[in-house]
């Protein structure tokens, strides 16, 4: 089984606002080489979900787990993103996929922001 990890945030016009999900990525493949992790944006930037998808896809994903990478399960992480992936999963009907929740009160986050409290 090939698992890919789309990591989802949600978009900028501004290409500087954009590289945060790429530097993720980017340290995702670093500490999980077995994963195929890939980043998209919700919109207003490429590449999108379906073009996430699609290159997970042609990888040869046989699973797709989609990852908000936002904090806040708000209407983007709990709707948006959930519909947008399924729409594009819908031309995959034989692959699995799901959709984790966004971090939001995560205890690993907690113990980050309070490591990087210290004084």
């Amino acid at each position: 089984m090939t698992t890919a990890l789309l990591i989802i945030d949600h978009g900028s016009r501004l290409k500087a606002a954009n590289h945060m999900l790429f530097d993720v990525v980017k340290a995702m493949r670093g500490h999980r080489p077995d994963l195929l992790v890939y980043g998209a944006h919700m919109e207003l930037a490429v590449p999108t979900i379906p073009d996430g998808v699609a290159w997970c896809m042609a990888r040869g994903a046989t699973r797709l787990i989609a990852h908000p990478y936002m904090l806040s399960p708000g209407r983007h992480a709990t709707r948006d993103i959930p519909h947008l992936v399924s729409e594009a999963m819908a031309a995959y009907p034989s692959v699995d996929y799901t959709v984790t929740g966004p971090l939001g009160v995560d205890d690993y986050l907690l113990k980050l922001i309070l490591k990087r409290a210290e004084v």
